[in-house]
């Protein structure tokens, strides 16, 4: 049986771009980094459903959100296999990546450049350059963005860290499920949000190697549902303009090192509309007498 086991985990290595043991890697990278963060249940939630939910509250996070994860272990990827530090790191972000990637390389001492579409919320902005990294900014367009992405890296001679197709960062975004699997030993399914799918390709990676019988989902806004149309499909399918959802954190498409992973490893999608995703955020608003995190 651990024959076959490995047998099927080298497998697993040459069909996507990461392993599980790039994750482990990834662990022992950043854990001196950030938080353990806490998982939480709602009696109130469990009633309804007629479940035990728990969620991961990556919010707690050092900089809001589960990005730092990737973008530390990237960023210290990056100082061993130089001489020196890279004279600069580039990226593209609406806003949660750009600001882990300023806060991991603020902490390494390498100047980090975020090319920021103009309508990225003020409040995200302010917090990528309260972390030391310099904004620049770019039209809604995918042509304008990467546009100024190239000729950013060009002028600056810096390294280009993806919000989501980077190995290392879908590596690092994968220590999550190491925690979870850790932290709730009976879970049987997660459900993961999916933009461009670095989160849940790191988790599958990891859900997969580890516990095999665990579902993992992924679930995005219907009006940025390519990666629903893809499994649906069974090829990739971006995509075709940029999406209007209030979702603005997942309206990127899932990309070439991400969906391999999710082809062969994620279990199901589900999408929702916006008028469901706008009902919940105001039954999140409305005091909630007796329920307890």
């Amino acid at each position: 049986m651990k024959l076959t086991c490995r047998k099927q985990q080298r497998t697993m290595c040459a069909q996507y771009c990461i392993s599980f043991a790039d994750v482990e890697k990834a662990h022992i990278n950043i854990r001196d980094f950030i938080h353990l963060t806490p998982v939480l249940t709602s009696s109130i939630l469990n009633q309804v459903t007629g479940r035990n939910l728990y969620f991961k509250c990556e919010l707690f996070q050092k900089t809001g959100s589960f990005k730092v994860r990737g973008a530390l272990n990237a960023i210290r990827g990056l100082i061993p296999i130089t001489s020196e530090k890279p004279r600069a790191v580039v990226t593209y972000s609406s806003g949660n990546h750009g600001q882990a990637l300023a806060y991991a390389a603020q902490l390494e001492g390498i100047p980090a450049y975020i090319v920021v579409p103009q309508t990225a919320p003020n409040c995200k902005k302010l917090a990528i350059q309260a972390y030391g990294a310099s904004i620049v900014y770019s039209e809604q367009s995918d042509e304008s963005r990467e546009n100024i992405t190239k000729r950013i890296i060009e002028e600056t001679e810096g390294i280009m860290v993806h919000p989501n197709q980077e190995p290392a960062v879908m590596a690092g975004q994968g220590t999550i499920a190491m925690e979870v699997l850790n932290q709730v030993p009976l879970v049987d399914a997660l459900v993961v949000p999916v933009g461009g799918g670095g989160m849940i390709a790191g988790i599958a990676i990891t859900v997969k190697a580890l516990r095999p019988t665990v579902k993992v989902y992924a679930a995005e806004p219907l009006n940025a549902d390519d990666c629903y149309k893809s499994k649906l499909k069974g090829e990739l399918t971006p995509n075709p303009c940029p999406p209007e959802t209030i979702a603005d954190g997942v309206k990127s498409s899932i990309g070439l090192n991400t969906w391999p992973v999710i082809r062969d490893l994620v279990d199901d999608v589900f999408t929702v509309t916006e008028d469901e995703i706008k009902v919940r955020l105001q039954q999140e608003r409305k005091p909630k007498n007796g329920a307890t995190f």
